[in-house]
């Protein structure tokens, strides 16, 4: 679903990985810990620089007018560029740092053999910092039922995986505050804990292609070999280069799109489209959102722009959780492993759970 927001699965670590942290000496960590504060501080100076640098851009530099549908649009861009983009460089290197840390296989060990109520929970909660995306979705679903995981807990991490982005947890957290941040995660879990409980209470395991139970089981436990925080620090990096390098264009795409609704869209004028009084606003935003192939990073300047023009916050969750947890690409490459009645059960009870979330938010907020 969210390919582009993925990390890169590590490698598997070599024999002298742990031998490796013992040589990381002290005039080294030094370094490290040196290196990483000046990077830090430059980071923050430039994220001062954004604000004055688009002023000086928009007004001085295109010499456009203030307070006019072109110069708020541009402005915008130029201000939400740059940020969104540094935004990602800090927390997509500091995921992949903490992503070291979880790989496929101690994911299967850790939930094959749970309890069905203990694993939905574990497995929902392992979503969101396992290394995911639509071209493992397949392995990985085979992994997990070769590992003895039961369906439901399977399907409790497969909601959860894409649904909960930790690199849109940390947009929406520095765009948004802690609250939106907040609601998007605990919403986002607890579609992923009834979905994976109501499938797994519905018995559906030969909805599963017959091929998949057929694969030998194999070891489930993979290497477990230590990085160092050598290692994990290029696998930062490694994230950098993967995430960043691929996701700018959809940012940039995004960003332009937000700044079109922010420049020429009248203000409130989503309140009647997107509102809280229009009671059919989020099932519209659901349909809307699932053909859309789009990832966290490139719909979250749009989600922006909707609050800032009326939208209600629960439509707005709806669309973007919509976006990112169910998509036609995702569904397409699920075909695989499952056959088209379970990937409309699927579909049907995540999209509920949406449905559900965003209409409550209108309601109470």
């Amino acid at each position: 679903m969210n390919e582009s927001l993925s990390l890169p699965v590590l490698p598997t670590p070599p024999a002298e990985a742990g031998e490796r942290i013992a040589q990381v000496t002290p005039p080294h960590r030094a370094r490290l810990i040196a290196s990483g504060i000046v990077l830090l501080l430059l980071w923050y100076a430039a994220y001062q620089a954004i604000a004055p640098l688009a002023d000086f851009l928009t007004y001085s530099v295109l010499h456009l007018t203030k307070d006019t549908p072109i110069g708020s649009a541009v402005s915008f861009f130029f201000y939400e560029v740059p940020k969104v983009l540094l935004l990602l460089l800090l927390i997509v290197f500091a995921v992949g740092v903490v992503r070291s840390f979880f790989t496929p296989e101690k994911t299967r060990q850790m939930l094959a053999g749970k309890r069905e109520s203990v694993g939905n929970i574990l497995a929902a909660l392992l979503g969101v910092v396992t290394p995911f995306c639509s071209c493992s979705a397949v392995p990985m679903f085979i992994g997990f039922v070769t590992a003895g995981v039961p369906l439901g807990v399977t399907f409790s991490f497969l909601v959860s995986a894409p649904m909960v982005n930790e690199v849109a947890l940390a947009l929406l957290f520095g765009l948004f505050g802690w609250k939106v941040a907040a609601l998007y995660a605990g919403t986002g879990l607890l579609i992923a804990l009834v979905a994976g409980w109501v499938i797994g209470r519905l018995k559906l395991e030969s909805w599963v292609e017959p091929w998949v139970y057929a694969i030998p089981a194999g070891d489930a436990g993979g290497s477990l070999a230590k990085l160092s925080w050598v290692d994990r620090i290029e696998a930062g990096k490694a994230a950098v280069k993967e995430i960043v390098g691929k996701v700018w264009p959809y940012v940039i795409v995004g960003i332009a799109v937000g700044a079109g609704i922010h420049g020429w869209v009248p203000a409130n004028f989503m309140a009647g489209i997107m509102g809280k009084q229009a009671w059919w606003s989020v099932p519209l935003a659901v349909l809307i959102g699932i053909p859309m192939y789009s990832n966290a990073a490139g719909i979250i300047p749009v989600v922006q722009a909707l609050l800032g023009k009326g939208a209600a916050l629960g439509t707005v969750l709806a669309f973007m959780m919509s976006v990112i947890g169910l998509s036609l690409p995702e569904f397409v490459i699920l075909r695989k492993v499952l056959k088209p009645k379970l990937i409309a059960v699927f579909a049907g009870v995540v999209g509920a759970g949406i449905l559900i979330v965003g209409t409550i938010f209108n309601l109470v907020l």
